[in-house]
């Protein structure tokens, strides 16, 4: 877990949804839908807490926390300078496999939008998703993110030399069959796990959760270069947002969920 702490120590986690608008403007439509109308909400491997801040701001009682020491120090310090620190019941560094301090049945929705992407051992991923059950109250929602195997495959494929040590087939046929990604350059995005898509609903559905939805949290927006982008962006404003509405209509169109590199589980607590 050090590399993966070393990692996030160093990235511009919240920079990253501004510039990916489109991961968070897909993930927040699809939350916003299955969302109860009030309540308590853990987020749960929040990063520096950029969905934690909109959940505080429509009046949700929010408990945050990462693994990363200097991502809960940034969340807190969010939280101040939005005014929200007295939505938050707390910041805590603690690992998604160990929700140590956090009691049974205490939320009416959790978020999981992260860590599953780091955990590369089966009984660390069973573990998280225990985790999520105990801390969820019953017919509780839960939201979990989770990387997709066939994106990394077509990346690792598009562009090799970004991707070490899958520059090479023996590597990619290794990486296909298990799902696990180290990074051969320092810095670079690392200690992963990759889902096969047809295994996501079984895995959470075992673990005691009843599927509402899985969904493409870039969609077809992925596929799009920059000049593409910019071709609608110049067809104006409501041209540009009827785009956006269409791919965030198809999110869950299951052509799109492998091509996609982020997905959004959501589930209720049986």
């Amino acid at each position: 877990m050090n590399n993966v702490i070393d990692y996030y120590s160093r990235f511009d986690e919240w920079g990253r949804l501004e510039r990916e608008p489109l991961e968070f403007t897909i993930n927040w439509h699809y939350m916003n839908k299955y969302l109860p109308q009030s309540g308590k909400v853990l987020d749960n491997g929040a990063g520096p807490g950029k969905y934690a801040m909109e959940l505080a701001k429509l009046g949700y009682e929010v408990t945050l926390s990462d693994l990363t020491p200097k991502l809960v120090e940034t969340a807190r310090e969010k939280a101040a300078e939005l005014g929200l620190e007295e939505r938050f019941n707390g910041f805590h560094v603690l690992n998604a496999t160990h929700l140590d301090g956090i009691p049974d049945e205490s939320y009416d929705a959790s978020l999981m939008l992260g860590p599953l992407y780091h955990l590369q051992q089966e009984e660390e991923r069973m573990a998280a998703v225990k985790e999520l059950y105990r801390v969820t109250k019953k017919n509780g929602i839960v939201f979990a993110a989770f990387q997709t195997r066939l994106r990394m495959l077509l990346t690792s494929i598009q562009h090799p030399q970004f991707w070490k040590p899958n520059d090479h087939m023996e590597a990619i046929h290794h990486f296909y069959e298990t799902g696990i990604f180290n990074h051969s350059d320092e810095g670079r995005f690392t200690g992963a796990y990759y889902f096969e898509v047809e295994g996501i609903k079984p895995f959470m559905e075992s673990n005691g959760f009843e599927t509402i939805d899985l969904i493409g949290s870039s969609g077809v927006g992925l596929l799009m270069t920059k000049e593409q982008k910019e071709y609608w962006a110049e067809q104006g404003e409501e041209e540009n947002e009827k785009l956006n509405q269409f791919i965030i209509q198809t999110a869950a169109e299951p052509s799109i969920l492998g091509i996609s590199s982020h997905l959004l589980y959501i589930g209720k607590k049986k």
